[in-house]
């Protein structure tokens, strides 16, 4: 059988796909550590802001006044924390964030990136 490149690459790259898609791909996301310091007033506010963020409130303290919350928050969802923070807490909140580990994305939010992956590819054929 005299076989042109392109149909090997064709054949391979079809094969490739449906065994990929059989497998059940998941993505993965990247979840960060925060750790949040408010005065005690704040801390319902902070984390309810925390969970709206798909967050996982790991522990909470309180000392005096002051209250210090760990939490796991997807990257994605942490983009614009510092501003929401100081405005809950009228700014005497601060935070640190560090890379934890990752997790499987829930299936609506893995539908919702491939979904927009694939509009994304589509608007740069045209």
């Amino acid at each position: 059988v005299d076989s042109s490149d392109m149909a090997f690459q064709l054949c391979a790259r079809t094969g490739f796909r449906e065994a990929f898609l059989k497998t059940k791909p998941v993505l993965l996301e990247p979840i960060m550590k925060l750790e949040v310091e408010v005065p005690a007033d704040f801390q319902g506010a902070v984390t309810g802001e925390l969970n709206k963020r798909r967050g996982l409130i790991v522990s909470t303290e309180t000392v005096g006044n002051s209250s210090t919350i760990i939490a796991e928050v997807p990257l994605a969802q942490t983009f614009g924390y510092s501003t929401d923070l100081r405005s809950l807490t009228q700014g005497q909140g601060v935070f640190s964030m560090e890379f934890f580990k990752y997790r499987p994305m829930p299936a609506n939010v893995q539908k919702e990136v491939v979904e927009e992956r694939k509009q994304a590819e589509l608007a740069a054929a045209k």
